[in-house]
């Protein structure tokens, strides 16, 4: 038998877990089980096992029952995700099909709920299972790499977790954002940085506040009686353009159909003679002609529209040139690459993503104007709850009232914080990295057999390629040549991903059999990752 004095330390460590501060007294079951366990102890003199604490329904975390959860997710956040996922030496991901993946995981909602041990399993699992998109070797879509400054901005961003609507609930951000959005205008060439600006969740919705300006400055009063009575409007960007223009178009009532697609030349930028031709043709068939939407860095062959021609036929038909720099725009951050976007300080609007090109966490995306006032005049509802004009400080600073949304992440943190570290020169030597890998992977697959570029000059640091296994080399001339070329690419990706070696996008375009495109961004890649990467292609495709 235990003696007293042990059973009355068993029975205090009890009252102690009781009365912890932030826990409920009601939740006995943890009690119970430190109770259980002490007297197991006590009783077969053994350690007692360490109860597991149950997570609690209160949304505020208290530093006994959570720090030591906090710190052990964070420890896992970092050695899991943060370092072993960006490691070279780890897989890119670890492949499993739907149905496979809704057996291993733990999807589940349960009524009760889970213990500490059981969520920081969830995020080991969550971790293991999906794509590491930092990782070097995942040059899949137009965002990858994890940057450590941005990383932390992202963490502080959601350890605030603020709203940037008014400057009395987010007085860091709305200023920050003022600061990053001016000194961004400066960079596209706005006069002394003046204009307009917002952060907005995507360059998809940037796109749509383009459309929406440019609709309100063609006629303001569609702001209130909408579209009735106004003749057809008619808007214009290339056929290779992002496929958000006519979303928007048709989200704001526009009408995809109104959206005229202008031909591409062979680099896939958008002729400015076949432009003039449909503006024309609009205005014969009785329709307004109002925007002009060109692109800096397409989506698939990195094109950059001739803007400055653009700007010179916007100019002569009274039309706002909007230009969709999204993935092209941080070539602006270099003085060797800003004059792929020649032209573009004379845009009305301009869309730009510093988690495309310049790395930073997702999302971040911004919306540029070259007009002051604009997006109040045709966005704001001046609710009287939340945008009240006697404050008692400057509400110019209540910005929230301009963007559609209420609610808003404060994505700028993230990106200032970069800035702040990096430096505008370090951007720039971020850049010039990026378009070297991407010059020298180009340059070198050239040179080596089995593999024929898409396009032979890419502008931007998107190379797109065809890798033709030895059975087919100098077949040509054969007449499902084309067919056989376009079962090579899906399947070497799906040998990619099945292995988790890297992750490399395809597609067919304008008749083209499938091409591989392999987008760079991540300057923490250096030649011998291109050397690399071209080598997986012929390992996983030689013997097709």
């Amino acid at each position: 038998m235990p003696a007293t004095g042990e059973v009355q330390d068993v029975l205090l460590n009890e009252e102690a877990v009781d009365d912890a501060p932030g826990i409920s007294s009601s939740e006995d079951e943890f009690a119970n089980e430190s109770y259980t366990n002490g007297m197991d102890a006590v009783l077969h003199n053994t350690t007692p096992l360490k109860p597991k604490k149950k997570a609690t329904y209160q949304s505020i975390p208290d530093k006994h029952h959570h720090e030591e959860f906090l710190r052990n997710c964070v420890e896992i956040l970092l050695k899991e995700a943060v370092f072993q996922g960006t490691s070279r030496n780890k897989r890119v991901l670890e492949w499993h099909s739907p149905d496979e993946l809704l057996r291993l995981f733990d999807f589940k909602l349960n009524r009760n709920g889970a213990t500490h041990e059981e969520l920081t399993q969830l995020v080991k699992d969550t971790i293991r299972y999906s794509v590491k998109t930092g990782h070097p070797y995942f040059v899949n879509q137009l965002f990858s790499s994890l940057d450590p400054y941005g990383l932390i901005g992202q963490w502080l961003t959601d350890a605030l977790n603020p709203s940037v609507y008014t400057y009395e609930v987010s007085p860091v951000f709305t200023l920050m954002e003022e600061i990053v959005l001016r000194e961004m205008r400066q960079i596209v060439g706005f006069e002394g940085g003046r204009g307009d600006g917002i952060f907005c969740p995507g360059g998809s919705l940037a796109n749509g506040y383009a459309i929406s300006c440019a609709r309100y400055k063609f006629n303001p009063e569609i702001k209130s009686v909408g579209l009735h009575g106004l003749p057809r409007l008619v808007l214009f960007t290339s056929e290779d353009a992002h496929y958000s223009v006519k979303k928007m178009a048709s989200f704001l009532g526009i009408g995809s159909n109104n959206v005229y697609l202008v031909r591409t030349d062979k680099l896939g930028r958008m002729s400015v003679p076949h432009l003039v031709e449909e503006i024309e043709r609009a205005l014969s068939e009785g329709a307004a002609p109002f925007m002009v939407s060109a692109t800096a860095g397409t989506t698939v062959l990195g094109a950059f529209d001739p803007v400055k021609e653009l700007a010179d036929v916007c100019e002569r038909y009274g039309l706002w040139l909007h230009v969709d720099a999204a993935w092209g725009g941080g070539a602006l951050m270099s003085k060797r690459y800003r004059y792929l976007l020649d032209g573009i300080s004379r845009a009305d609007s301009v869309t730009w993503n510093p988690h495309k090109l310049l790395t930073a966490p997702q999302q971040c995306s911004t919306f540029l104007l070259r007009h002051e006032g604009i997006l109040s005049e045709v966005h704001s509802a001046n609710a009287a709850y939340l945008f009240q004009k006697d404050k008692f400080y400057d509400t110019r600073f209540d910005t929230g009232d301009k963007h559609i949304q209420c609610g808003r992440r404060a994505d700028v943190l993230k990106f200032w914080f970069m800035w702040k570290a990096k430096g505008t020169q370090g951007f720039e030597q971020h850049i010039d990295k990026v378009f070297d890998n991407a010059r020298y992977f180009a340059n070198t697959i050239k040179q080596r057999p089995g593999f024929r570029m898409a396009l032979e000059e890419p502008e931007c640091t998107n190379v797109c390629f065809w890798y033709i296994p030895p059975s087919l080399r100098n077949a040509d001339s054969l007449p499902d040549f084309h067919e056989r070329l376009h079962r090579v690419a899906p399947k070497i990706k799906e040998r990619m991903m099945k292995e988790g070696c890297m992750m490399v996008t395809y597609q067919a375009q304008k008749g083209l059999p499938n091409f591989f495109r392999i987008v760079f961004q991540s300057s923490g890649l250096d030649r011998s990752d291109m050397v690399h990467l071209i080598e997986e292609f012929e390992r996983l495709g030689h013997d097709l």
